[in-house]
């Protein structure tokens, strides 16, 4: 479950492999019972819904839910486009950039932090009494507009333009926390208490480098989901939702080694 949760692809193929053995065998049973068309019709209906069934059953995040559920209708469609023009394609490949432009360049997909994930860093806020707080890659920014207000000051930091503009309206229209589209390498966090991410596996040992270089003694690296390898944290809070949400905490000390050093001593 672990590997499906840090790569969510994997999940959303496995339920499109369970739903279509559900589907043949269905078909196998009424082929020859229902004409061509309610077999095909059926067997679509079938197949979207059990894949979105399996991936909610996996725990991925809602949108692999609706990707799971649209995409065989999309299959269907790109096989079958005939005169279909050019124009919906190019509309949606705006739309996912958009929204999704961010993902290859750092290698990070659109994760949104739950309610009892932002609960608990609003109780992590309190016990270190902290002041100054930092999403980084904030996504639509839910977490930034909770935890601002009564004393704090929360930011989000995100790239995704449409995810980012959306996010920065919101604030607003609140009045609740500043999302700023940047992107989290450039991200100033030398006078942050508490700096938050839910990225992926891959830029955790950057991203721990990162604040170890530039977060002030004290403060906090919490990672949602993905620990740093080679980095022992300092705290793990295991959250009682239904995904299990694990966050990872990391106190910033000048000493502390980063993920390359930690790799070298062990291979000395």
């Amino acid at each position: 479950m672990n590997t499906i949760r840090s790569y969510p692809i994997i999940g959303a193929v496995i339920a499109q492999i369970a739903a279509g053995i559900v589907v043949f065998a269905i078909l196998l049973a009424l082929a020859n019972v229902l004409d061509a068309g309610a077999l095909f019709w059926g067997g679509l209906v079938v197949q979207s819904v059990m894949a979105a069934v399996v991936t909610r059953l996996l725990g991925l995040p809602i949108w692999w839910v609706w990707i799971g559920l649209f995409f065989p209708a999309a299959m269907a469609l790109a096989l079958d486009v005939g005169d279909l023009p050019a124009w919906p394609f190019g509309i949606g490949f705006v739309v996912l950039y958009l929204f999704f432009s961010n993902t290859a360049r750092e290698r990070v997909p659109l994760y949104l932090t739950n309610r009892p994930t932002t609960e608990a860093l609003l109780s992590l806020m309190h016990q270190r009494d902290a002041k100054r707080f930092t999403d980084l890659g904030s996504g639509l920014g839910g977490v930034v507009r909770s935890l601002d207000g009564e004393g704090r000051r929360a930011m989000g930091v995100e790239s995704a333009p449409m995810v980012w503009l959306l996010s920065a309206m919101l604030s607003k229209i609140q009045g609740r926390g500043q999302v700023r589209r940047q992107d989290i390498w450039t991200a100033d966090i030398t006078g942050e208490d508490i700096v938050y991410a839910f990225l992926s596996p891959e830029p955790m040992p950057a991203l721990y480098k990162k604040a170890r270089l530039e977060m002030k003694p004290g403060s906090h690296l919490v990672s949602n989901s993905f620990a740093v390898p080679g980095v022992e944290p300092d705290e793990i809070w295991e959250l009682a939702d239904r995904r299990k949400t694990r966050l990872y905490l990391y106190e910033m000390n000048k000493s502390d080694p980063a993920p390359g050093d930690v790799i070298e001593n062990q291979a000395g």
